[in-house]
């Protein structure tokens, strides 16, 4: 039996209105709200949110590169392109957002939950992932190669295209999505899948094998 992801409830404190003059590099933002604003050309590499909600806010070529969110919320968040590289997010929530292209490879993921989103490109290639959800979300290209993942469920979403060449899962949940295409089959090897994936998957496991189906 797979074994589900774990998390701790998240219950933000009073928090103060953001002031956008503090997104700098390395800047420690800590028990504030942002609210119907935009983060415009803002570097904010290696930068701290802790206990930080993000309430519809887009980004505009911001820099997340190596960012550190913790106990945080992003609701609504809107971004052409996230760029968060090699960032690390502890007990997130990110909920009905929209973002095109999400590079976070090498990026770390522990109690963080992606809720009723849409998203295009998501870059997670050796990323490691502990304790991690993503329900609900329509995703053009979950590429999660080379990914370590345990106690993960991406449950009842719509992926495009599913890379999972070279990735090491245990305890990964994904039962009642759906993919068109998928890459690196054998990379699937410690994940849950429902009778229907099975059948679905019946094409490309007989690619894999080398087998012709007439």
């Amino acid at each position: 039996m797979v074994t589900a992801p774990r998390f701790d409830p998240l219950r933000l404190p009073d928090l103060d209105p953001g002031d956008l003059a503090v997104l700098e590099k390395r800047a420690v933002i800590e028990g504030v709200r942002f609210e119907v604003t935009s983060f415009e050309q803002a570097d904010l590499t290696d930068a701290v949110l802790i206990e930080c909600l993000l309430d519809r806010v887009t980004l505009v070529d911001v820099q997340l590169r190596g960012a550190r969110f913790s106990e945080s919320e992003l609701v609504a968040l809107n971004a052409p392109v996230l760029a968060a590289a090699r960032s690390i997010w502890r007990d997130v929530v990110v909920r009905g957002s929209r973002i095109g292209s999400a590079e976070l490879f090498e990026a770390q993921f522990s109690g963080t939950r992606i809720l009723s989103s849409k998203l295009g490109y998501v870059n997670l290639r050796g990323a490691k992932l502990d304790n991690v959800e993503i329900s609900g979300c329509t995703i053009d290209e979950l590429d999660l190669g080379g990914v370590q993942a345990k106690r993960v469920a991406i449950v009842d979403c719509q992926i495009g295209t599913l890379d999972v060449t070279r990735a090491k899962l245990s305890n990964v949940d994904l039962r009642g999505t759906t993919f068109d295409t998928i890459v690196g089959l054998e990379g699937l090897r410690g994940a849950t899948i429902d009778e229907a994936q099975l059948a679905a998957l019946a094409p490309f496991l007989a690619e894999s094998a080398g087998l012709s189906v007439q």
